[in-house]
């Protein structure tokens, strides 16, 4: 009886893939000199490349992402120490608590004015830190894909991220009047606040920014994971050099958009999978944050909204 070895080369998975190496790359050179600016030599994991690329450095951070890095350091180290503080400096409570743990934003009654440290100033401080150690990064991607030539695509889809994070530390909680209304940071304590907070206003559920949000975000996990399988499937025919197939179509794109067409029902190119990733994944955060936003400034019960409008419905 003929059958085939599926642990040949023509069958490869995640697990048996060949790893093809050559010499580190060092990324392209322009008129600004950056190669001569980044630190150390590159080098290659292959437990690294099992889950994406093998190569690791060379690294440049210039002076926006030093400031980057030092203001997130410095929120982890505040952060982090008030948890140590909670636990007597114990590492075994340290351990066995931290799941619990959490640094608070003042209470209701501080306003939007500086509480004590141990009262919610320690997390007044520490979100300074954090807000500026974001938007510096993202001053940076910016500065960096304007110095590349390159369009501003992963500026925007940060962006949209970011808008997310501003409304749930700092938009909101300022026109709520209260830095009360902010995000704990602490893992058991931010689901404790997602919770109350739709228990709070009505059901988060009837919020249609939050549907929207939720179908964006399992249509992104749905649309990445379906492109990054097409092209791994495909990279024996040179799939994985995604540019050469855009402007010379091959039998790698042949391959993948037949296979889409006869699955999915529609065609995707090369260039245009992307763009649906792109667009799915930055209206994830981008719906998430109007819907957080608009609750509780302009809609206090998501759930006699929904009643009015008719698609929510009072059991008795």
């Amino acid at each position: 009886m003929a059958y085939t070895n599926i642990f040949t080369a023509e069958n490869q998975y995640m697990v048996t893939q060949v790893q093809v190496r050559g010499e580190p790359e060092w990324g392209m050179d322009n008129e600004n000199n950056l190669i001569e600016e980044r630190a150390g030599r590159p080098g290659f994991s292959t437990l690294l490349g099992y889950f994406g690329n093998a190569q690791i450095g060379p690294i440049y951070l210039g002076g926006l992402g030093v400031v980057s890095i030092a203001c997130g350091f410095a929120w982890f180290f505040i952060v982090g120490m008030n948890y140590w503080a909670q636990v007597d400096y114990s590492p075994a409570l340290f351990f066995r608590e931290l799941f619990y743990l959490s640094l608070e934003p003042p209470a209701p009654e501080y306003g939007l004015g500086f509480a004590p440290l141990n009262e919610g100033g320690w997390w007044l401080i520490s979100s300074f830190f954090l807000l500026v150690s974001v938007m510096t990064w993202f001053a940076r991607s910016w500065v960096l894909a304007d110095q590349l030539g390159m369009g501003k695509h992963v500026c925007y889809a940060f962006a949209s991220a970011i808008w997310l994070f501003l409304v749930l530390g700092l938009i909101r909680p300022i026109l709520m009047g209260s830095w009360s209304e902010a995000v704990p940071y602490g893992i058991f304590s931010h689901l404790d606040w997602t919770n109350l907070f739709s228990i709070t206003y009505g059901n988060l559920f009837y919020n249609p920014f939050h549907a929207l949000s939720i179908v964006f975000l399992y249509g992104s996990a749905l649309l990445f994971a379906m492109h990054g399988a097409t092209i791994m499937a495909v990279s024996r025919f040179g799939g994985d050099r995604e540019l050469e197939q855009i402007y010379d179509r091959g039998t790698a794109t042949e391959r993948a958009a037949l296979f889409w067409r006869w699955t999915m029902g529609f065609n995707a190119t090369m260039e245009g999978i992307h763009r649906w990733a792109w667009w799915f994944a930055v209206l994830t955060t981008l719906t998430g944050g109007i819907g957080i936003l608009i609750t509780g400034t302009v809609v206090d019960n998501w759930f006699a909204w929904a009643v009015e409008r008719g698609y929510g419905f009072e059991t008795y």
